[in-house]
């Protein structure tokens, strides 16, 4: 809205930033694209990004391509939305999904950040000051590119994660491997290199390597797996949607001998 408008009060930006809603929904008024987050239609989706990416943006919600893809995700292949508690954390939450998943998960829900005061408690992923298996559930989208020592922040989602839980872990994948360069450290510089001026790494398809790595099995879902080509363009997800990478923890090693010990011996000829 402008320089002018932070001199407004809080009740008047608000009420502007109101008005500016509605008049972008009647500018996109129509039925040709769905967002399957919050359930309503529109012409066509906004373009977004610092590059501009056509059809990314809801214009209801603000859901872009790669939460629409994990909305899909969690209806039909979690048990997230099934009514039974879980303890849920939500790293850097977005204000698309933030409200959604208060409404549905209830006190359960707890959302962290390092930065930004909206979230619950602030946290550093590379060292979670809470106990091991705290969470039935973790979400964090697009924030591990941000960490210097990413690998350190996927062993503590590990360690808080409970044995039969399951986390959602994403980053977006800019090339075939990862590339990354410590010494690499102004602003201008990682824009040129990793296409953000606050990224520290452009992540390639062996990022799945890293999660297991640091003990995670790893399940892929791509929007393929979940739309039909039809609801791919009206959703949205024909451009930028990513995949879904859906980490458990692999059976400890314990466990591992117990259960090939309880397994029935072969029978040899001799």
């Amino acid at each position: 809205m402008g320089d002018f408008s932070v001199q407004l009060p809080e009740p008047v930006r608000k009420s502007l930033r109101h008005v500016k809603h509605a008049i972008r929904v009647a500018w996109y008024f129509g039925n040709q694209r769905h967002c399957p987050v919050c359930g309503k239609s529109s012409r066509r989706f906004r373009a977004a990004g610092a590059v501009p990416r056509p059809e990314a943006r809801c214009v209801h919600c603000g859901a872009l391509e790669r939460h629409r893809l994990l909305w899909l995700y969690l209806k039909q292949r979690t048990d997230l939305f099934d009514g039974k508690p879980k303890k849920v954390l939500h790293v850097a939450p977005e204000s698309s999904l933030e409200p959604r998943f208060r409404q549905l998960l209830g006190d359960s829900y707890l959302t962290a950040d390092l930065h930004k005061p909206r979230a619950q408690i602030k946290m550093d992923i590379t060292d979670i000051q809470l106990p091991d298996q705290t969470f039935d559930v973790i979400y964090c989208s697009h924030v591990l590119e941000h960490v210097v020592d990413d690998r350190k922040a996927m062993r503590e989602f590990h360690r808080v994660l409970k044995d039969d839980g399951w986390a959602i872990l994403l980053v977006p994948i800019m090339t075939d491997k990862t590339f990354e360069d410590p010494s690499i450290v102004d602003p201008a510089e990682r824009l040129k290199a990793f296409g953000q001026w606050d990224h520290v790494r452009k992540y390639g398809h062996d990022y799945v390597d890293r999660l297991r790595e640091s003990g995670f099995n790893v399940q892929i879902a791509r929007v393929d797996d979940l739309a039909r080509s039809d609801d791919v363009v009206a959703m949205g997800l024909a451009t930028s949607a990513g995949a879904i990478y859906h980490c458990t923890k692999s059976p400890p090693l314990a466990e591992k001998r117990a259960h090939n010990e309880r397994r029935p011996a072969r029978n040899t000829l001799i």
